[in-house]
Parts: structure tokens; C-alpha cells; sequence
């Protein structure tokens, strides 16, 4: 079966200072739980903010490196997930119902994207 990488995309400058609310956590704890029964998760996490980050670039053959946060993106990966499932329509669908999850407290996108086997 394929497996699909899925970015959070957030706007941190919108997100909630104190991080997801205890109902988020629950209500995230009841799908993540339902897709690991599932078989589907591989590997997910949330991620540190960019104000921890460091962005290593080349470009035109000049190597910089720069500490966060970026101020000059609005949106950045906060968080990812690594699922197996059958098809592209699958993988769609566990996102849509993360996405869902957030019931607005987070300005969310989630990008899908097959790996390259």
C-alpha cells in the first residue's frame, strides 16, 4: 500500500499562545487512536515552533543558514503525519477529518502528498 505524507500547514501568528485546548487534545486523542486500530498510522508528531527552528539554504551556490522564527512566511509546517493507506481518496479523507478535528481554533491547512517509493 502507498504511503502519503501529510504537512500541517499553520499561520503561528494566529495559533493560540497556550497551544491546542484540552478539548483539541481529547478530540485529537479519540482520531488518532481510531486510525492507529485503524493500521493506517505509521508516524505523526507536531512540531516546535520556528522561533526553535533553523532554515539551512543554497541558493545560486551560496550556502545560508538562518535562525528562526521566519517572519516572512505566514504559513509553516507545524506538525506531520505518516499514514499507509490504500489509495490517494483514503488519505484525503483521514486528513479532511483531522482538519475537522480543529473545529476553527487553528487557521489549518493540510497538504497530501504520496511518497516516492
Amino acid at each position: 500500500m502507498p504511503r502519503y505524507l501529510s504537512m500541517i500547514r499553520i499561520d503561528e501568528s494566529t495559533a493560540p499562545d497556550s497551544g491546542p485546548s484540552p478539548e483539541l487534545q481529547q478530540r485529537m486523542g479519540v482520531l488518532l487512536e481510531e486510525i492507529t486500530k485503524a493500521g493506517v498510522m505509521l508516524d505523526t508528531a507536531g512540531l516546535a515552533p520556528t522561533s526553535d527552528g533553523v532554515r539551512v539554504r543554497l541558493d545560486g551556490g551560496k550556502l545560508t543558514v538562518t535562525d528562526g522564527p521566519f517572519t516572512e512566511s505566514k504559513e509553516v509546517i507545524g506538525g506531520y503525519a505518516i499514514i499507509q493507506a490504500k489509495d490517494k481518496a483514503e488519505a484525503v479523507e483521514w486528513a479532511r477529518r483531522f482538519v475537522e478535528v480543529h473545529e476553527g481554533e487553528f487557521d489549518i491547512t493540510c497538504e497530501v502528498r504520496q511518497i516516492a517509493e
